[in-house]
């Protein structure tokens, strides 16, 4: 902490404290300046309402905090990786290097789990904004330091903040280009001016920005890959790298936040490790095996029958599922409006209707999914069995048709079909919208009036979507639409999908309690032409960034909620993709020696609380 002002009056005053003391007084005066367009220094910020937690908090909510520290977690990972840089689209970057979830290099603030946005003082010892969120102010802990002993100043967060914005990934560059300014009145202080922006949010996605050390980094080099370690502020340093195999983490002593309130039961862990496997299959036979100890499954069939191997009966192998208490997200087969053959909404929702949810759940899923209906499912952000408020019709108003009118009533829910795998009535109903799509049937193939087959390409990259995309092909050659699956291999994969070189993909987007900006880089029309972007879709509707404005600016809850669901009702209404489904838990297989708090935290998922014993 700052020597008190009081000990500033010592004749005996050293010259670092003079420097120190000049800082502090220009502070001050800067305050006094800046006036009402402050607001008052506080331990944390949420997007709605205030933190849960004092000011004095011993811990976060969701973790042990005598949790013992010491051993060995090895995470299993599909795919690979060729860079440890994941600020810059280039390259396939190795996780957890970065924020949110960063082992290595910090944020400004910290994010915690059990709330829905709410951010807690880490290297920024407090952040300050006025109520109508103008500006932001971050005042650096003078204990804060990079792991070379480096303190971290107003200078390295001012000079993150500008390469990030001019060479940082597409959402990076788009959050921090609406900054009108930003400013340093003393070494240990930023201030950044958002007036006109009407964001929000954009203080908290302004906290969660990486610090990088200035005096490290070669901005003419930072849009490289590398596999050269990089210097953080964080618990972990990087200690050894297998390229594309794996990269372990081990503790750094010296941690400067080691005794942290918002760090205590976190990171207990001396090393860490991801190992990565090239494919579904290897990475369970590796777990099996014991070459890795964590593992998030995705496969229900697996879950159901595949966990009978030694390890997992006789215990040293344990099985959680995990209850996800934030919004599901969206999981679907996702149509390329980029190309001709999905232009039109009537095709796409016609094609959605040939999609037998019953069927694929009972017969390869073991009925344990369940189906998706909105983009926020699960939570009262969803806006499907729901009719719309004023305020949601207010919003949408300017956009004429933007909306069905039984989405807009909330009466419209993903097709259910017999459960039969060949529903007659979904075949009848999709056929005639293809026709008023301009689609005929003709010699066993439908047909445009150019006379072109209905055709195109589905990329998966492993059997799992391959399985089901299949599925989904026997039900569309029925009614004469050829869809030829793909399999391709990780690398290619991501490559093909940040140009959008594909006609079909199936793809995920996660949903938290409190979305905001991330929907700009999914759906609006400026990420459609943005390679590296999430807008897989192509979606471009103004309808779509003005309901992204309205939560952006939404002053409480209420106001939040309504303009999600105007959003969720615009991107029901687009049929942008065929709804899957989803399962109401996470499922976590992990080594009996590996514990975790017995409350899990809103998001379900936490591994950083996680510790060894007994080894």
């Amino acid at each position: 902490m700052p020597p008190p002002i009081g000990d500033s009056l010592m004749p005996v005053m050293t010259m670092r404290f003079a420097v120190r003391l000049r800082a502090l007084l220009a502070a001050a005066l800067f305050f006094v300046a800046a006036g009402s367009a402050v607001g008052q220094p506080a331990h944390g910020i949420a997007m709605h309402g205030k933190p849960a937690l004092a000011a004095n908090f011993p811990h976060l909510q969701h973790v042990r905090p005598e949790a013992p520290k010491g051993g060995r977690i090895i995470f299993g990972v599909q795919g690979t990786f060729d860079t440890l840089n994941p600020f810059v689209v280039r390259g396939i970057a190795a996780q957890a290097v970065a924020p949110p979830n960063g082992l290595v290099v910090q944020s400004l603030m910290m994010r915690a789990a059990d709330e829905p946005f709410t951010l807690y003082a880490s290297v920024a010892a407090s952040v300050e904004t006025p109520d109508d969120r103008s500006s932001v102010i971050f005042r650096i802990d003078p204990r804060a330091r990079f792991a070379d002993g480096k303190p971290i100043t107003a200078e390295d967060v001012l000079f993150s903040w500008g390469l990030l914005k001019d060479k940082g990934k597409p959402t990076w560059r788009g959050y921090y280009a609406k900054v009108k300014s930003a400013t340093a009145p003393d070494p240990l202080t930023v201030r950044f001016d958002l007036s006109g922006v009407d964001d929000r949010e954009l203080p908290l996605i302004l906290a969660l920005m990486p610090v990088l050390p200035k005096h490290v980094v070669d901005p003419a080099r930072f849009e490289e890959t590398t596999l050269a370690p990089p210097l953080g502020s964080g618990p972990y340093k990087i200690a050894d790298v297998k390229p594309g195999e794996s990269v372990t983490f081990r503790r750094d002593p010296d941690f400067w936040g080691k005794d942290l309130p918002v760090f205590r039961g976190l990171y207990n862990a001396d090393e860490i490790r991801f190992d990565y496997y090239r494919d579904a299959n290897s990475l369970f036979e590796a777990f099996k095996g014991g070459l890795y100890d964590v593992r998030l499954e995705d496969n229900p069939t697996r879950w159901s029958t595949g966990y009978d191997f030694p390890a997992a009966l006789d215990g040293r192998v344990v099985r959680d599922a995990i209850p996800i208490g934030t919004p599901k997200g969206m999981a679907g087969f996702v149509f390329n409006t980029r190309k001709p053959v999905f232009s039109d909404v009537r095709t796409r929702e016609a094609l959605g209707l040939l999609f037998d949810f019953e069927w694929v759940n009972k017969t390869l899923f073991h009925g344990l999914y369940r189906r998706t209906s909105s983009y926020f499912e699960g939570s009262d952000l969803a806006s499907s069995g729901r009719s719309a408020s004023p305020r949601e019709r207010d919003i949408l108003s300017r956009f004429p048709g933007a909306v069905r009118e039984e989405i807009m009533e909330g009466r419209l829910q993903s097709p259910s079909a017999d459960g039969s795998g060949r529903d007659r009535e979904a075949a009848r109903r999709a056929l005639a919208l293809l026709k008023s799509a301009g689609w005929t049937l003709s010699n066993g193939a439908l047909r445009n009036a150019a006379g072109e087959p209905f055709a195109f390409e589905f990329l998966v990259v492993s059997r799992l979507q391959e399985r089901l995309a299949l599925n989904f092909a026997r039900s569309l050659e029925r009614i004469g639409v050829t869809m030829a699956v793909r399999l391709i291999d990780d690398v290619q994969y991501w490559r093909r999908l940040t140009t959008f070189d594909f006609d079909m993909i199936q793809f995920s987007w996660g949903a938290s309690p409190s979305p905001g900006n991330e929907q700009y880089n999914r759906w609006s029309g400026r990420a459609a032409d943005r390679q590296g972007s999430l807008n897989y879709a192509g979606a471009k509707s103004p309808a779509v960034e003005a309901a992204i404005d309205a939560m952006l600016s939404a002053r409480g809850r209420e106001e939040f909620v309504e303009a999600t669901r105007a959003l969720d009702r615009v991107l029901l209404s687009g049929f942008y993709v065929v709804p899957l489904f989803h399962s109401p838990d996470i499922w976590l297989a992990r080594r009996a020696e590996v514990k975790r708090p017995d409350r899990a935290p809103l998001f379900g998922y936490a591994p950083e609380t996680f510790w060894v014993e007994g080894r």
